[in-house]
């Protein structure tokens, strides 16, 4: 089977719809944002995101940044948020996030959150990101390697560490369909694929003080999961969910 895109993904994934879980993520989003920036102020920023699906998260953004601009291959989802949200600075559009149907230097900010395992080819796609990032501008990236115990999607130990035949002979065996479709990288393999950015790390400074990060509902301070999260994250970064910051360099041309 040709492993090609999940059209219509939010209509089996209804989380995607989740408003309260949608809008946290945003927060964080804003909060490292304006961080990194050192700025309370990103209304003068023009953001992409890529893989919007609902439309949550960019609508929520919107109220923060100067243009706001969504995109998904998943045409229900799309049609779903146009429906939904109208602001003047917010626009949505069913895209390919390995065809990005905009010129070079074009955004400040890209987000990608937990998109890469979904599309055919995730270096094309993160290629087009740098192209369309504007020089100095940065890609707000999260996402999980292979190396998890649960894999998140369909709630099977193990299932991202298995080859894939295994992997999608284990799906039938525990009745969760015939095919694993995402494909998470390793650790060292997504660090390589984005070789072309500067790489700024948050993941351990989130993890350290959640709650400066919008992220304490994940994560309560003093709570033995926090300090669990803590001695992993400083000891294996490899073994903890990213958030990155993927700068393009100041000089870079597409």
């Amino acid at each position: 089977m040709t492993r090609t895109y999940q059209h219509n993904y939010s209509e089996i994934r209804p989380s995607v719809f989740n408003l309260e879980q949608r809008q946290r993520k945003a927060f964080t989003v804003v909060k490292v944002c304006k961080d990194f920036l050192q700025t309370e102020d990103l209304t003068h920023l023009t953001l992409l995101d890529v893989g919007s699906s609902s439309g949550i998260i960019d609508n929520f953004l919107a109220d923060y940044f100067g243009s706001v601009t969504g995109i998904d291959i998943d045409a229900p989802a799309m049609s779903w948020a146009q429906a939904n949200f109208h602001k003047a600075n917010l626009h949505y559009a069913q895209g390919d996030a390995m065809q990005l149907a905009f010129p070079n230097d074009q955004f400040d900010i890209v987000v990608c959150s937990h998109v890469y395992e979904h599309v055919p080819d995730a270096k094309v796609m993160f290629e087009e990101i740098l192209r369309v990032l504007k020089p100095g501008g940065f890609c707000y990236f999260s996402g999980n390697n292979r190396m998890m115990w649960m894999e998140p999607h369909y709630r099977l130990p193990l299932l991202s560490l298995l080859p894939r035949p295994l992997a999608h002979r284990y799906m039938r065996l525990a009745g969760k369909g015939d095919y694993y479709h995402e494909k998470h990288l390793s650790y060292r393999a997504l660090k390589a694929l984005c070789e072309s950015f500067q790489l700024h790390d948050y993941s351990l400074s989130i993890i350290r003080d959640p709650a400066r990060f919008g992220a304490d509902y994940m994560l309560v301070p003093g709570s033995p999961k926090w300090k669990l999260a803590k001695t992993v994250a400083r000891l294996a970064p490899w073994a903890t969910p990213h958030i990155w910051l993927l700068q393009k360099p100041a000089g870079s041309r597409p």
